[in-house]
Order: structure tokens, then sequence, then C-alpha cells
């Protein structure tokens, strides 16, 4: 009777029959097995967080979509639209984004875009594992200091 702990001299039929099932089913790691999507809008959720960290962003989107969103927000039930101002374009290994946003008077415009790009590369490709191929910036408009926050107007019921 031969027994696994005598036989050291290398694999046999009998040894690799005696192996554990997994090294022999489907092949490779299975961390690797089957196939992950992203969806836009996950992108463009983390993208709008991210952009929205940098200092000197005031707020994402345009006039009209910030108003339509500030009604939005209003209703009950209704969530932030954290992806507003931002588009985005998913592939299966690469992203492109398209992000307006509205800067801070007294900032540097140039040094905004490169630090919003910087976070929102890093934050997507860290958190989807997807290639950030580019990200485009449009600068919308500029918070004056004396500027009153948008807001629509409360209608008396």
């Amino acid at each position: 009777m031969t027994d696994m702990t005598e036989n050291r001299g290398g694999d046999t039929e009998t040894s690799a029959a005696r192996r554990s099932p997994l090294t022999k089913r489907g092949g490779g790691d299975p961390g690797s097995r089957g196939r992950t999507t992203i969806a836009d809008g996950v992108v463009e959720k983390i993208a709008g967080l991210a952009a929205r960290d940098v200092d000197g962003v005031h707020a994402m989107g345009s006039g009209l979509s910030r108003t339509f969103g500030a009604v939005r927000d209003r209703v009950p039930g209704g969530a932030k639209s954290v992806s507003r101002g931002v588009k985005v374009e998913v592939g299966e290994v690469q992203a492109a984004l398209d992000l307006e946003i509205v800067v801070e008077y007294g900032v540097s415009i140039a040094d905004v875009a490169r630090d919003v790009r910087e976070n929102v590369i890093t934050a997507v490709e860290r958190m989807t594992g997807l290639e950030v191929v580019e990200v485009n910036i449009a600068v919308s408009d500029v918070k004056l200091p004396d500027e009153e926050e948008e807001e629509p107007e409360r209608r008396i019921q």
C-alpha cells in the first residue's frame, strides 16, 4: 500500500487524482472568471464627487441645469444629483469624461482645471479599474463673491 507521505518522487496518477478539484476545474484565477460591467451613471457619480472636492469649484453644470437641479432637490424623496454637469462614455476598458464646472472668482482657472482632472482621473481609475483617456472641462460660469445663491422662487400656496 502506497501512502501519499511516502510518495515523494513527484506527481503520479494516484497523487494527481487526490489533488483538490479546484486546481483542475475552470482554469485560472477565480477572480478573473466572468465579466464586470460598470454603468455610465456609476462613473458619473464618482467623477462628480471627485470634481466637487477640488478647492475653487463652486458648482457643477450650467446655470439652467443647476436651476432645474435645485427644483428637483426640493421634491420630497428626491436626492441631490451628484452627477450634474458630468457626461461619460464608458467602454470595456476605457472611459472619457466631459465636465461642466462653475469656478469661484479669484482662483486660477487653469490650476482648478488641472486639479479637477487629477482628482477625477485618480478616483475613477482607482475605483473602477478603467483607464481614463480624457477629461474635458468646460468652465460655464464664475461665482462672484456678491452673487446670491441661485434658488428658484418659492410660490405661496
